[in-house]
């Protein structure tokens, strides 16, 4: 899936909605990823999942380097 990032992501951690915008797919997706281990990977802060922006671009990167 070769999806282009936004010039520049937020120097915020994202949230699941940032992906799915990000991505421009459902957030069934960004929870599926994550359920199964292929998406990038999220911490939790209290009850939230939050994504750390170098993280996403490395997963990315590890994407588009795989195909």
């Amino acid at each position: 899936m070769a999806t282009a990032l936004p010039a520049r992501l937020p120097e915020r951690y994202l949230t699941p909605e940032d992906l799915c915008r990000i991505f421009s797919v459902p957030l069934e997706t960004v929870y599926h990823w994550r359920k199964r281990r292929i998406g990038p990977p999220a911490i939790r802060i209290g009850k939230h999942l939050r994504y750390d922006p170098a993280a996403v671009h490395a997963w990315t990167t590890q994407l588009a380097d795989a195909a």
